[in-house]
């Protein structure tokens, strides 16, 4: 985070995001805070909230992606979640707290793969020695080879066998041995029951196995497997038994609370207009759920409490029928940061498949070239691409850049089903292609709303 300044975060959105500076440098900003209030003394630390924004824009310009990137770049635990999944709680709806007990497993998972991978080349010794020790078991008078313990045979017969050994591990690191099976005893861990899942079973389900699998005898099991897998299977039992899961679970709490980044999406479906009956009750109902998460509260969870007083969040929302001021007083000034994003049109489209990292005809492009057919793009086709996308959110529902899938999915039909067939050709796409493949589409608008 040293080097992360809010100019540099800017640029390495500028590489996925088109457009949007004001988004971007509203996050940029509160990214930037994150760091500047580890270096504060603890008291002060404390004290310092994080400036949660509300992100107001049409579907399709960026939003979920600028909080992604964002994440990643600070390598912090980050969930998205919609605000339309919790509404009518103890109805239909999830429990709100659920969102924080999501980011910690995330979390958890970080860590973990983390401390694996710091002891991984310990853990492939260790399998390594396991699998020799299968390949060429010790002699039966020699119950263990031990520099503190002296070996129980003459030296001659553990001559030989130190050099067998050793002529096998290098035949193994060679990968000569790649075809030979050997028997691998696994152990796993048998619940002898099951419940019949429901809506919102699969949690209970999962987190009743995972306490009730502590108690229950592990179970071996015999399995006949290839060198190569057999030392992938033991490696994974060795790196699980080389970390610290406590230390890992405390940090994995640490970082949640930290540096946890939760994007709550569509939570302009969560405001109310004003009645005092009918879904707007449960809809301010769900906002008064989220205010102490928001605000700052304890949530448990099976890894331990977790505080969500320095969680960034990020919330979104298209706002076309309701405002941002239509939500609740409380929840509103929990979101100081307002950032408005601009809806797209020809010029932004035109970037968009050019320019990002990711750019879409680059993925196209790529896709195709799979079946060895190269595809080429002229300028004029990318510009008539935008220009159809364009028109087609202005005459039908505007859902931003997702339109430039749905129009590169038309114009590409023919080619990706013919692909396998004509594999080491070239193909030049121009603008006449283009038009030709969506033209009577786009002039019958009943047809247009269907299709495109």
């Amino acid at each position: 985070m040293d080097n992360l300044t809010p100019v540099k975060i800017v640029e390495e959105l500028d590489k996925y995001v088109v457009g949007q500076g004001k988004a971007k440098k509203a996050v940029a900003i509160a990214l930037r805070n994150r760091w500047r209030r580890q270096l504060l003394s603890d008291e002060l630390k404390d004290e310092i909230l994080p400036k949660n924004i509300l992100m107001i824009g049409p579907t399709g310009v960026g939003k979920t992606e600028i909080a992604r990137r964002l994440s990643k770049l600070a390598q912090a635990p980050f969930i998205k979640v919609e605000a339309s999944k919790f509404t009518e709680v103890g109805y239909v709806g999830r429990d709100v707290e659920s969102m924080i007990r999501d980011i910690t497993n995330l979390a958890l998972n970080m860590v973990k793969t983390e401390h694996i991978e710091k002891v991984q080349e310990k853990a492939r010794s260790l399998a390594e020695e396991k699998i020799l020790n299968i390949l060429l078991p010790p002699p039966r008078t020699q119950k263990k080879i031990s520099v503190s313990e002296p070996a129980q045979e003459p030296e001659e017969e553990k001559e030989n066998y130190s050099d067998s050994r050793e002529k096998l591990r290098a035949q193994l690191r060679e990968g000569k041995l790649d075809n030979r099976y050997v028997d691998l005893e696994v152990r796993e861990k048998v619940v002898p029951f099951g419940i019949v899942s429901n809506i919102g079973m699969d949690d209970i389900e999962m987190n009743l196995k995972e306490m009730l699998g502590n108690f229950l005898p592990e179970k071996p099991k015999r399995k006949k497997v290839k060198v190569p897998e057999a030392a992938q299977i033991l490696q994974q039992e060795e790196a699980g038994k080389l970390i610290d899961m406590d230390k890992i679970v405390k940090e994995a709490i640490e970082r949640t609370e930290q540096n946890g980044i939760i994007f709550i999406d569509e939570i302009d479906k969560i405001a109310s207009r004003g009645s005092s009956y009918g879904p707007d009750v449960s809809r301010e109902g769900v906002q008064r759920d989220l205010l102490p998460i928001v605000e700052g509260s304890t949530v448990s969870t099976k890894h331990g409490p977790v505080k969500t007083d320095h969680i960034l969040f990020i919330a979104a929302g298209a706002f076309s029928i309701a405002k941002p001021s239509d939500l609740i007083p409380e929840l509103q000034g929990r979101f100081p940061i307002r950032a408005e994003l601009d809806a797209l049109g020809k010029e932004e489209f035109l970037r968009i498949l050019k320019e990002p990292k990711n750019a879409l005809i680059k993925q196209y492009t790529a896709l195709i070239d799979t079946e060895g057919v190269n595809i080429d793009f002229t300028d004029d086709s990318i510009a008539e691409i935008a220009g159809i996308a364009a028109q087609v959110n202005e005459k039908t529902e505007n859902i931003g850049a997702r339109r430039l899938h749905t129009i590169l999915e038309k114009v590409l039909e023919e080619i990706s089903f013919t692909a396998p067939d004509i594999t080491g050709k070239e193909l030049l796409i121009d603008a006449n292609y283009v038009r030709e493949k969506l033209n009577d589409i786009i002039k019958d608008e009943d047809l247009s709303r269907y299709i495109l």
